[in-house]
């Protein structure tokens, strides 16, 4: 049990107690632009055959619920990593195309590339938490976020542009933002009432995660941006090794590596697929390895995450997996989220 916080105290913990007020200040300066209104009709119109969805990191990865509306919708979403769109597809860059360009920056490397190689052919929406950044200064319309300063690992940026994909994806569909605000307006406080055991969560996943060396993470639809973010801020934060991969994937493969030393979350993720994410949970604690579920129905109170919409559900997710950057830490006794070869904003290809 941890009773002394002090060596996981820094930046990157008062950056996660945050993200309420990130969440809320988010929400509130959501707007609809007429830029961003004419898009919209554009898009319903046909003017566009595709929109290609594109980011790096955790912004990439916020993508997937984006996506998962868009298809709903009948329409025809293309998720690309920025570099591979600027180097090897980027003849998706034409008239035809609408481009959603998510950066927390708005400045790396790759979103500049874009920028100078679209050269205005697709229209572009950019989502950033930067407002006088080169993306946002050169987009067709801009979807700001609110969450501030960041010390180092995308964290109340991430919840930020999630809560604004959602209200972008219903801008673009035409549903009523009336409606969409008062379902946004659930997510700060429930993000909240979870933070306020952070310690608790803390001390028993410290305990929990005791002597693993490799940690996946699996889950379905909207959960694919848990798993592919929840990695990497593991990696990020701890120096850890960490996967994130569909709960499909995980057994075509990855499961013959189930051994001591191995744990799994398992996302439970939209009711549809649920139970595939259960039977995957229950086969690998047969072979009496180390699992557990994240979701309403989790045993474990710190992977306890009250279900909202799908598309919101990766905002309360994503919170066990940042509790447990904070366990690993207080394991080694580590700062988390510290960087010590990366950059928060990265400017070299």
């Amino acid at each position: 049990m941890i009773t002394d916080f002090s060596q996981i105290d820094g930046e990157y913990l008062r950056d996660l107690l945050n993200q309420p007020q990130a969440l809320e200040d988010t929400l509130q300066g959501l707007n609809q632009s007429q830029q961003l209104k004419d898009l919209a009709k554009r898009l319903n119109k046909g003017k566009f055959q595709k929109i290609v969805l594109t980011g790096m990191g955790s912004s990439f990865h916020a993508l997937h619920p984006l996506s998962l509306e868009l298809v709903a919708a009948g329409l025809t979403p293309v998720m690309v990593e920025t570099s591979e769109l600027v180097h090897y597809q980027n003849r998706l860059l034409d008239h035809k195309t609408l481009v959603v360009a998510v950066s927390q920056s708005g400045h790396s490397v790759e979103m500049v590339r874009l920028i100078e190689g679209n050269r205005r052919r697709a229209a572009v929406i950019a989502l950033t938490n930067t407002s006088n950044s080169p993306l946002a200064n050169s987009a067709d319309a801009t979807v700001l976020t609110h969450a501030g300063r960041e010390f180092s690992v995308s964290c109340k940026t991430y919840v930020a542009a999630l809560i604004a994909l959602k209200w972008l994806g219903d801008v673009l569909t035409q549903r009523d933002l009336r409606l969409t605000r008062l379902q946004l307006m659930q997510v700060a406080p429930a993000v909240s009432d979870y933070l306020l055991g952070w310690q608790q969560h803390v001390s028993a996943l410290a305990k929990r995660l005791a002597g693993i060396r490799h940690l996946f993470l699996v889950g379905r639809g909207p959960s694919l941006a848990t798993v592919g973010t929840g990695a990497l801020i593991v990696k990020e934060s701890d120096h850890f090794h960490a996967e994130g991969m569909s709960s499909a994937a995980f057994r075509h493969g990855p499961l013959e590596m189930l051994g001591p030393g191995m744990f799994v979350l398992v996302f439970a993720g939209e009711e549809k697929t649920r139970d595939l994410n259960v039977r995957l949970l229950q086969d690998i604690l047969e072979q009496d390895d180390r699992a557990e579920l994240v979701g309403e129905i989790a045993s474990t109170a710190a992977f306890q995450v009250p279900q909202l919409s799908p598309s919101l559900t990766p905002i309360l997710e994503i919170l066990p997996v940042q509790m447990t950057t904070l366990a690993l830490a207080a394991q080694v006794g580590r700062e988390p989220g510290r960087f010590e070869l990366a950059t928060k904003i990265t400017t070299i290809e």
